[in-house]
């Protein structure tokens, strides 16, 4: 038998308004399940629904095997034959009238040789074509709030987050960010060709960050900071958050911007600290002593 789209298979029972009727609900999405019905030769049985039929387009399988088919503006009434063997089940499908989902309901006849169901309401969750545009509507305008949000959040990754990201803006407010230049008090001591002619240090509320210039005055490859360390004199070692570069610094050029941040919650963090940063794999490492924080 011929199915289409937006047939109506999920079939809610509930308790019905004629007495001992039998209630089936129709949702416009759909899930498994079709509800069967229960027919008899010679017993009539009625559907009522509270939509009207498409009267001409009621599909019945095997519709020789009953003596009455009567399909009305909004009714069904069916008497199975002599000939319709118990255990057998024919396949029905109706159209509504209104055009509004579901636009088809699906049932399955089942005889049996001595009851049939006499009554049963047909009741429909209906859903016009505006609310499932309206629907759409909605999925778009999330879907564009969806792509908004990725590219704000694959924006921040090829920006860094963070103090590191103030710094890296220079959208750096004189109240919301302390500066520290450290050129004349660091120490650097570098394998490898390395050098930090410039060094800076920041505090905000709760983070320290450390932004150096780092020249590569030799070696056969740029170089690049995989990690860094940040330890007091005492042992103690604040916890960095990330350690940040544009890219790669070629040997011999003019060198690159290296940003470290980490945590510092206590104002009274200030130093002075060692910081070490080394490269993923090769022997190339730098380390910045006597760095302070403002």
């Amino acid at each position: 038998m011929l199915l289409i789209g937006n047939t109506a298979t999920a079939q809610l029972e509930v308790s019905s308004s004629v007495p001992g009727a039998r209630r089936i609900e129709l949702t416009p999405e759909g899930i498994e399940g079709v509800s069967e019905v229960l027919v008899s030769p010679g017993l009539s049985t009625m559907l009522l629904f509270d939509s009207e039929l498409q009267r001409a387009s009621v599909e019945l399988e095997n519709p020789q095997r009953f003596s009455l088919v009567d399909v009305g503006q909004a009714t069904l009434r069916l008497v199975p034959s002599a000939s319709a063997t118990p255990g057998e089940r024919f396949k029905l499908m109706l159209r509504f009238q209104d055009g509004a989902a579901p636009l088809t309901a699906m049932f399955l006849l089942k005889v049996h040789p001595a009851k049939a169901e006499a009554t049963i309401e047909v009741y429909r969750h209906a859903r016009t074509v505006a609310t499932y545009q309206q629907e759409i509507r909605d999925a778009r305008t999330e879907v564009l709030r969806c792509r908004e949000e990725l590219s704000r959040v694959v924006s921040e990754h090829e920006a860094p987050g963070g103090l590191t990201g103030f710094l890296f803006s220079e959208g750096l407010g004189p109240r919301r960010v302390a500066e520290q230049v450290l050129i004349k008090t660091v120490t650097t001591t570098a394998a490898n060709g390395l050098g930090a002619p410039i060094v800076n240090s920041y505090r905000s509320s709760k983070r320290v960050a450390v932004d150096a210039w780092i020249d590569v005055k030799t070696g056969p490859q740029p170089w690049a900071a995989e990690g860094a360390t940040l330890k007091a004199r005492s042992g103690e070692e604040l916890k960095v958050l990330r350690v940040w570069l544009a890219a790669p610094i070629p040997p011999g050029g003019p060198g690159g911007r290296v940003i470290v941040e980490a945590e510092a919650p206590a104002a009274s963090v200030q130093g002075p600290f060692s910081l070490k940063l080394w490269e993923a794999e090769g022997p190339r490492s730098i380390t910045l002593g006597n760095v302070t924080f403002p």
